[in-house]
């Protein structure tokens, strides 16, 4: 079958795929990104294609409707919202997972006709303080390196970047240049020790919010040293170099030691930086010190901000945050916003900067947003202060949701939907952290009635009166127009420069192969970039609500290995579910306060709670929770972690304090605990407390808790699952708490309900999950059956690598046969070899196994 070549929609380091229609696809050796290697999630791609719950046909007031009936809706809840409220009453939403030309005309709407700088981007929650810092220090949003960078460096410094799970091939590739070089070094800098500190030589478990005094004495034992720069602003930068880090003192200065003695030094940062009230001066303490060392535009050196989104880089191109303008033009030089004013002919454009996005919702909950259009995006679940937003999404008048899914929590709240291209249906670009623009290419044809975001925005401003200004014939001529934009429309030179693109033709454009920015002629690419910079003051700002003894512990929210924000797409994946099936609080055992590993747990702040499944991890520092910030009401709604999250902003960037807010640990008392298998999805409200798992190819894990007596929700959760002619195989023990049953019939298991008292209580789930696979149990699984464990040989193991499905018990045998490596464990059973996040926990396992003599 023909392959087509693309770009995987997941994170900013824009790995090139290989796809066919049927969904199979493979890593592309081509790409300069991966060269042929995809994460785990990236290998999943193909099973996220067919996923139920697609939104195919517009909705408007709960009800199908015509696409013309649904723009008109669009329009004219946009056109009251304008009459009511002016400009400054309407705003957009929009996603690092739109393509850069559905971007560019949401912004071109947004500012340049509507006239609001009301238009943000999730962008906002990741990346916003990075392009803060890139502006105050470059003049302009532009990350100096490029990826090889990480390879070329002799010592390569992770801030806040968990890199082995988050961006595993740039992982791949730092080790791969480790393993050939070992002089090289890697300092993890992270409260917690992540995958990434395995094989580091040094972690440095800094407190949450000390990363500016840290870099602060760098920039002190530099200029000590005796390094000097005629950049701008060095005396006051210096002179503002304040606070203290919080390490021990022999670990700081091996690592100050190290960076100014290693010419050729990368500071990787990613959102553990920019996730903070201080997350600017984040930004600018690294770079204040990788100028002052000489290191920025050479090889192998440079501070290196890595995207979290596939098209963050994109959205910034094109202005698609509330406080830019489209090609990096500035509102702050008047000549600039004419510029732009008339190459759009737009007289209507905004006169400033809008409303970032924490302001944004809020504004929307005070009723001052008449007219809200929100796209590829689920902010019900992803902004801080969670519930508060809800709440703003409900009072909003005209709610607009494009999507390509029904299942998301702010879909379920607009008043008008609109079915959205989903991956491997839709044609654009995407930019890359290293400023590599990649063409995504439509492999598969559009479900139902979808189309592409582009198009349904230009409809809209059609209606409006402002069809002439976004008659495009496709993306090919919106990505022609941004191009020219970048070098037309500018009186000032700016690094962003793709006007050398502007004259592609549409079969050029089809066939265009990744190209790094600067191109401001055709046939050149941009390499690394050494811009005028200035030095900027970053005194130390403690984190904004900072813990008490009422709220004793600092919770920090991030990222799993295999699932993505929402979990839209990679959620109903049964691999991508298997390493972490259930949200969890990780947490030093010792501020555990006695709640037993596995137990319930809830975590409040001042702004809201959530219960998790508590999970001991001496690798947190101490005073710290960690929970990742996946869990929607779709999979598990009273784990819903940002409903309790710090909505705190950076005074330059606007970015939350994703990073640090103030909480208390406690019980989540429960009656009884549980699970129930079926071969049917029951839904996340089951019980006080429920956790969906998709377990396989029709079977439904629920992971269950609540308050009621045991016995009444054992009568309730089996007449759920009921079945014609089925029986039930029953074992109650009401006096000791326990309730199991099995539905059978004609020998097939059809579902299993376990009740205990407590979590320990009951069985592990995978043999049970295995029977589901059987068109009839034996007689000897039947007689194991309510025991949830088998009677002859252990039960499954939990899978470690999941591109290759291996199991923690196979790598255990492979070791104990000779595999006394990752390297000869992957030989043995192809665990990690496939993108490699698991090797860390391969080399967890061979120190913990022990390896026999050699004979």
């Amino acid at each position: 079958m023909a392959e087509t070549r693309t770009t995987c929609p997941y994170c900013g380091v824009g790995c090139g795929v290989l796809a066919s229609a049927d969904g199979t696809l493979r890593g592309d050796p081509e790409h300069p990104a991966n060269r042929g290697r995809l994460c785990s999630k990236g290998t999943a791609l193909g099973e996220t294609l067919d996923q139920p719950g697609r939104l195919l046909h517009p909705e408007v007031d709960g009800k199908r409707a015509s696409w013309d009936a649904a723009l008109d809706a669009v329009a004219e809840g946009f056109r009251r919202a304008l009459a009511e409220g002016g400009p400054q009453g309407t705003a957009l939403y929009v996603s690092g997972q739109l393509l850069t030309e559905d971007y560019y005309a949401a912004n071109k709407l947004a500012k340049g006709f509507l006239g609001t700088g009301n238009i943000d981007s999730n962008s906002r929650l990741c990346m916003a303080s990075a392009v803060a810092g890139h502006r105050r220090a470059f003049g302009e949003d532009l990350v100096p390196g490029i990826y090889e960078d990480l390879e070329l460096a002799d010592l390569v410094v992770l801030v806040g970047s968990n890199l082995a799970w988050c961006h595993p091939i740039l992982f791949q590739r730092l080790q791969a240049a480790r393993a050939a070089r070992p002089a090289m070094r890697l300092v993890v800098i992270d409260p917690r020790r992540t995958a990434s500190c395995e094989g580091a030589d040094l972690h440095l478990p800094i407190p949450p919010g000390c990363d500016v005094a840290l870099f602060n004495t760098l920039l002190r034992h530099l200029h000590a040293q005796g390094f000097r720069s005629t950049a701008p602003g060095l005396a006051e930068a210096v002179a503002q170099a304040d606070g203290d880090t919080g390490l021990d003192p022999a670990a700081l200065a091996t690592f100050l030691d190290w960076f100014a003695t290693t010419p050729r030094t990368v500071t990787l940062f990613s959102q553990g930086a920019n996730q903070s009230s201080a997350g600017t001066d984040k930004a600018n303490a690294i770079i204040n010190c990788h100028l002052l060392a000489g290191h920025i535009g050479q090889p192998g050196a440079g501070p290196f901000s890595i995207t979290g989104q596939p098209n963050a880089m994109g959205g910034r191109e094109v202005g698609a945050l509330a406080n830019t303008l489209a090609g990096h033009l500035d509102w702050a030089v008047p000549a600039e916003a004419a510029a732009l004013r008339d190459y759009w002919q737009a007289p209507n454009l905004a006169a400033g900067p809008g409303l970032k996005a924490v302001d944004l919702f809020r504004a929307a909950g005070e009723g001052r947003i008449g007219a809200l259009w929100v796209m590829a995006t689920n902010p019900a679940i992803s902004l801080p202060d969670a519930g508060r937003v809800r709440e703003a999404l409900r009072r909003t008048p005209c709610l607009v949701a494009s999507d390509c899914t029904r299942e998301s929590d702010t879909v379920d709240l607009a008043r008008i939907r609109l079915p959205a291209l989903g991956w491997g249906e839709k044609s654009g670009t995407v930019t890359n952290s290293e400023r590599v623009i990649s063409r995504q290419r439509a492999f598969r044809p559009a479900p139902g009635e979808a189309r592409p975001d582009w198009w349904a925005i230009a409809q809209v401003a059609a209606r409006l009166g402002w069809g002439e200004a976004f008659a495009w014939s496709g993306p090919a001529a919106i990505f022609r127009e941004h191009a020219a934009l970048t070098g037309l429309a500018r009186p000032a030179a700016r690094a962003f420069d793709i006007s050398g693109l502007a004259d592609l033709s549409d079969a050029d454009y089809a066939a265009m192969p990744p190209t790094r920015w600067p191109v401001a002629r055709r046939g050149e690419q941009g390499g690394r970039l050494a811009p005028p910079a200035r030095f900027v003051a970053t005194p130390f700002r403690p984190p904004a609500n900072a813990t008490s003894a009422e709220y004793p512990l600092a919770l920090l929210t991030g990222r799993l290995r295999d699932q993505w924000h929402s979990m839209t797409r990679t959620g109903p994946v049964p691999r991508l579910m298997a390493h972490s099936p259930e949200p969890t609080a990780a947490i030093h055992p010792a501020d555990a306060a006695g709640l037993p590993d596995g137990s319930l747990a809830r975590l409040d702040s001042p702004w809201g709670s959530a219960t998790l499944r508590l999970r001991h991890d001496p690798g947190i520092a101490r005073g710290g929770v960690f929970v990742p910030m996946h869990w929607t009401a779709r999979f598990a709604p009273a784990a819903r972690i940002n409903i309790s999250v710090n909505p705190a902003v950076d005074p330059v960037s606007g970015q939350p304090e994703l990073k640090h807010t103030p909480v208390r640990l406690g019980p989540a008392p429960m009656a009884w605990h549980g699970f129930l298998l079926a071969r049917r999805s029951l839904g996340a409200e089951l019980a006080d407390w429920t956790a969906l798992i998709p377990e396989g190819p029709g079977l439904w894990r629920h992971e269950l808790a609540g308050g009621e007596a045991p016995a009444e929700a054992f009568a309730r959760l089996r007449a759920l699952v009921e079945e014609p002619d089925a029986a039930w195989v029953l074992l109650e023990d009401p006096a000791a708490g326990l309730h199991r049953a099995a539905l059978v019939r004609d020998g097939r298991l059809l579902a299993c309900l376990f009740l205990a008292p407590d979590p320990a209580g009951l069985p592990p789930r995978g043999w049970l999950a295995g029977l589901f696979a059987e068109a009839a149990i034996g007689s000897a699984a039947r007689r194991a059956l309510l025991a949830g464990t088998p009677a002859d040989g252990p039960a499954p193991s939990p899978t470690l690598c999941v591109c290759h499905g291996v199991t923690a018990a196979v790598i255990c045998s492979s070791i104990a046969r000779g595999a006394n490596t990752p390297a000869l464990v992957g030989e043995a059973t192809k665990a990690g070899t496939g993108c490699g996040s698991c090797r860390p926990e391969i080399a967890a396992l061979l120190a913990a196994t022990p390896v026999p003599e050699p004979a």
